[in-house]
């Protein structure tokens, strides 16, 4: 069985940074594109950032480029999204999963892949 587990968040004051992390057990993730998308109270669940198996390419929201960073460590099954500079537009729940297909502009994420999510709260 599949299990994701998101940590990381927390209330921080703008322009302070966050790193959330996202473990992945029971399936070896260097075969999948995986991604974070976030979902703020009353507003559409939106792809912040993607990346694909090995690392090579990635794909951010256009009003988190430069501020936010995609990483993985496959030998670790655990995918990483830094925030730096960070605005409280940005606050909601953050969850990572696997990408239904390929990174790229459109990204959606695998049904039932993700976790319970963490909360970002961003204080002006």
């Amino acid at each position: 069985q599949v299990q994701v587990v998101e940590s990381g968040g927390g209330l921080v004051q703008a322009g302070e940074s966050l790193r959330l992390s996202c473990t992945v057990s029971g399936l070896t993730v260097i075969n999948n594109h995986m991604g974070w998308f976030r979902q703020a109270p009353g507003k559409e669940r939106e792809g912040v950032s993607c990346i694909s198996g090995r690392g090579i390419t990635s794909w951010y929201l256009e009003s988190v480029k430069g501020r936010f960073t995609i990483s993985r460590d496959n030998a670790k099954n655990t995918l990483y999204l830094q925030m730096d500079n960070l605005k409280p537009e940005d606050t909601a729940m953050y969850y990572c999963a696997m990408v239904s297909g390929f990174c790229r502009v459109d990204w959606s994420p695998l049904h039932n892949s993700w976790g319970q999510g963490t909360q970002v709260t961003v204080s002006s």
